[in-house]
């Protein structure tokens, strides 16, 4: 870009790091004072700290009372970082799926005001953001990309009661297959998607035999997998890796039940971290 405004003579905005950017952005809070006057808290996604400027400073000038709240990914935190050593601070490097606050450092213009505006800052998990993008697709009917999931997942640190809360979502810029990998992790965050490992004679009717006690409790057999090379023994031992859709942890833990009292000695295999993990 600055390549380019060279180049070209054009005029270079920076996505953050810029005051009438920020006041631009500040304008949320008049909508939100205007629509709910009494409101307690607001919270606000936090990256490089533009929309953070520019929504606590006009909040804090409409109502001092107001409590603004930064909510940043835990695996960029640069500002909260920043604010705690009192001073703009560089992250060595980041980690979150919230790629629209995935900054390795704050805003100097804006540093000052939010030190002086923002309350607090609370981190969020990727793990959360999962959870809560799966609540926003299937209680609201809403897409909203991860950086702006920020502020929904916040809301179960928030330790108060009988307060106006408001959480800015801040975008929906998501591509169909990141929320496919979000919405899968998410299915198994809740145990709506689970793997079991069995063993079991290598012989002819056995997979009906297993199929048959899945369907008896309501389990859908979404994936197969076929190891004959666990024992030497085939006919002893042989393992079966089957992938279910349940109903939750309730349905999961009647399969897992009910596998055992047939005697396939069942094991859960566990799903280990999440698509962004390298």
């Amino acid at each position: 870009a600055y390549k380019l405004a060279e180049e070209k003579g054009y005029t270079f905005v920076h996505p953050f790091n810029d005051l009438a950017v920020a006041t631009g952005q500040g304008t949320i809070s008049m909508e939100i004072i205007k629509e709910l006057p009494t409101v307690d808290y607001i919270l606000v996604p936090i990256g490089g700290g533009g929309l953070a400027t520019g929504v606590s400073t006009l909040a804090k000038l409409l109502n001092p009372k107001i409590k603004v709240i930064g909510v940043e990914p835990a695996g960029a935190n640069c500002m909260q970082k920043s604010l705690r050593q009192g001073e703009v601070v560089t992250l060595p490097n980041i980690n979150t799926i919230a790629d629209g606050t995935a900054v390795k450092r704050p805003g100097e213009l804006l540093f000052p005001y939010i030190q002086q505006n923002i309350d607090d800052i609370i981190t969020i998990e990727d793990s959360e953001l999962i959870v809560a993008f799966l609540d926003m697709v299937e209680n609201h009917k809403m897409i909203v990309e991860n950086s702006g999931l920020l502020t929904v997942a916040a809301l179960k640190h928030m330790n108060v009661q009988k307060k106006k809360i408001v959480s800015i979502l801040s975008g929906g810029n998501m591509d169909v297959i990141t929320m496919s990998s979000i919405v899968q992790h998410g299915l198994i965050q809740r145990d709506r998607v689970f793997t079991v490992s069995v063993l079991l004679p290598d012989k002819p009717g056995e997979l009906a035999k297993i199929s048959a006690l899945l369907a008896e409790e309501h389990g859908n057999i979404i994936r197969l997998e076929h190891n004959q090379f666990i024992s030497i023994n085939r006919n002893a031992a042989v393992e079966l890796r089957i992938t279910l859709e349940a109903y939750g942890t309730d349905h999961k833990n009647q399969i897992v039940s009910a596998l055992t009292g047939a005697g396939y000695r069942p094991k859960l295999v566990k799903f280990k971290g999440t698509y962004s993990d390298s």
